[in-house]
């Protein structure tokens, strides 16, 4: 294996599996796919078959599971609790505290799990590397990871602040001080991870100091069917009052809110055209997103101090011109000047937005949570890769 540089990244989801082959030597992809509907008609019966799809296609370019070329395969892992926070090379302890972890994360980790389990029968001579979505934010103080509830149960139950889309926070802030000229420790960034999951991160040199998203991936922004932060009295009024089961409530602010509760749909193109037709549903949901990422930049311009730049990521926040404009217009302030031609322009590089004479940046960076997963899952895998080579020399 010695003098292998290519890192397969899976994202194993409870329907999909999604996969990058990756040349760590250039960073160039080499391959890249989603086998979707795992399990249901018309889609392979389970995760074993949906990985022998992606050994299957990696083949047929040219670089099989079995190649002589791949390094370590990495894993996107949901949560990693308070006991994973950096990349870990994966053990049977490793999968076993993972599986622990399963009911911070009921939707996310089995199935990332399963995909751990199927990628070591395929290749257990391989180093394969779990990176977690929680451990870019488990730099965070006590003060912005606690909850004020009663401390024994929040320890009994593992109740605290992790935060979600860590790679891309990681990834992001560390792209804008290039994009800067600047090194990650001289920055402090707010990045605004705008999908149709949504969150935000205040990133103080290089270092997580404040997250939007929780205990799980409901709090913070709205989202595309997420409602974000909320009056946690409004399930026991919806128990109380409506009558509603706790399996309705969590369906209902996770998969019927958001963009989506507040007007049917959660595609913000969608919710651009029906605004242009004056649509006021449409409107309105617009308006509550906007107002949501507003009052976190201004809390999180606090939590920092200093900032330098504030950045949009994700397919919402590199795509939407009308949304970066209307969550910042108007906070001279707080040292933000866009610019409204720089804005309106369309691309896929790093770029700042803002006006030359802005004290804060505003960029829109392209997140790259695979290549995040790659790089450091080779930068465990290659030095252990390496100890092979030597010590079987």
């Amino acid at each position: 294996m010695s003098g292998a540089t290519r890192v397969l990244v899976l994202n194993s989801g409870s329907s999909s599996v999604k996969y990058q082959l990756i040349d760590m030597a250039d960073e160039q992809r080499l391959a890249s796919g989603v086998v979707e509907r795992i399990g249901e008609p018309g889609g392979v019966p389970d995760h074993t078959h949906a990985l022998r799809e992606v050994a299957l296609d990696l083949k047929a370019r040219g670089s099989g599971l079995d190649s002589p070329d791949l390094a370590a395969v990495g894993h996107r892992v949901v949560h990693g609790g308070t006991r994973f926070t950096a990349p870990t090379l994966i053990t049977d302890e490793v999968l076993a505290g993972i599986e622990e972890l399963v009911p911070l994360a009921p939707l996310h980790n089995p199935a990332n799990v399963t995909g751990i389990k199927v990628a070591r029968e395929l290749r257990p001579d391989l180093p394969q590397v779990a990176v977690f979505d929680t451990a870019f934010h488990s730099t965070l103080p006590e003060a912005a990871a606690r909850y004020a509830i009663d401390t024994a149960t929040a320890d009994r139950y593992g109740i605290r602040r992790y935060g979600f889309h860590g790679t891309s926070h990681a990834y992001v802030s560390r792209a804008t001080a290039a994009l800067l000229g600047k090194e990650p420790a001289d920055v402090n960034v707010i990045v605004l991870h705008l999908g149709n999951g949504a969150s935000a991160s205040a990133v103080r040199g290089g270092v997580c100091v404040d997250t939007s998203m929780g205990l799980t991936p409901l709090e913070g922004l709205v989202m595309g069917t997420r409602s974000g932060d909320l009056d946690p009295a409004v399930v026991f009024h919806l128990e109380r009052v409506g009558g509603m089961g706790t399996d309705e409530i969590d369906t209902l602010l996770n998969k019927k809110s958001g963009l989506l509760g507040l007007c049917g749909a959660n595609d913000m193109r969608e919710i651009g055209r029906r605004m242009a037709e004056g649509d006021k549903a449409a409107q309105l949901a617009f308006d509550v997103y906007v107002h949501r990422l507003r009052r976190y930049v201004g809390a999180f311009s606090a939590v920092l101090g200093r900032v330098d730049a504030i950045t949009f990521t994700a397919g919402v926040g590199e795509n939407s011109a009308a949304v970066r404009e209307a969550a910042l217009s108007g906070l001279h302030n707080l040292g933000v000047t866009m610019d409204p031609v720089r804005n309106a322009v369309r691309g896929s590089a790093a770029r700042l937005v803002s006006a030359e004479t802005s004290p804060v940046a505003v960029a829109v960076v392209p997140t790259d949570e695979e290549l995040e997963i790659a790089r450091d899952t080779y930068g465990l895998a290659a030095p252990a890769d390496k100890n092979l080579a030597d010590h079987s020399g």
